[in-house]
């Protein structure tokens, strides 16, 4: 469950990706950054925030995966995406996914086993100070996945070895991840992770798993 607040962002989310999106190396190039949905993947820990934007830039779907921390991550200088002062939580530094072990971690688990995206919920305090109201906030973006039967096994300590418009390749030493940077439809993977997107009824491959022979 991601715990959503009723803050202020500054920048705003809208305002970062537009900012970076199109100076990316799979992004096609300059334009407006129109936000197509979103979805979040729940921390272990409870201390990075995970979400998944989908956008799309001169026609074309992009997957633009960030992290939301609390301070800087240690070597990831190149990745900053931004920073952010949130009126709830403070200042935050925001991460491409692809570069944050946390994120890399939970992206795994969630294509090979298929357990989705988090529940969003905003807490919404009474006027009062009485007991306030929970509600939940649904994604338009719905995730299908998973596929992997070969019992427990390790989802960290992947390497991000290309990073193009023709997808992401993330190693470790029992799997290969391609994340697609522009999701297109096309056969599901055996292991992986697919969704569907407003406007379309087939659904997009975000992820393929392949073990490492």
């Amino acid at each position: 469950m991601a715990i959503l607040h009723r803050a202020t962002l500054t920048p705003t989310k809208p305002e970062a990706l537009g900012a970076w999106v199109p100076h990316q190396p799979w992004s096609p190039g300059p334009g407006d950054v129109e936000l197509v949905g979103a979805f979040r993947f729940d921390d272990p820990d409870g201390r990075v925030g995970l979400e998944v934007h989908l956008v799309r830039l001169g026609g074309v779907l992009l997957q633009v995966p960030l992290t939301y921390r609390d301070a800087p991550l240690p070597g990831a200088e190149d990745h900053l995406v931004t920073t952010m002062v949130h009126t709830a939580l403070g200042d935050r530094w925001v991460y491409d996914g692809l570069a944050d072990p946390v994120f890399v971690s939970t992206l795994a688990a969630a294509a090979l086993t298929g357990t989705g995206q988090a529940v969003g919920i905003v807490e919404d305090p009474a006027d009062d100070g009485g007991p306030g109201r929970r509600f939940v906030v649904p994604s338009p973006i719905k995730l299908a996945g998973g596929g992997w039967t070969g019992g427990p096994v390790a989802v960290d300590r992947f390497d991000l070895v290309a990073d193009a418009a023709e997808g992401a390749d993330l190693r470790s030493d029992r799997f290969e991840l391609r994340v697609a940077r522009r999701p297109e439809p096309g056969p599901v993977p055996a292991i992986g992770l697919t969704a569907t997107v407003p406007g379309d009824p087939d659904p997009v491959v975000l992820v393929e798993v392949s073990p490492v022979a």
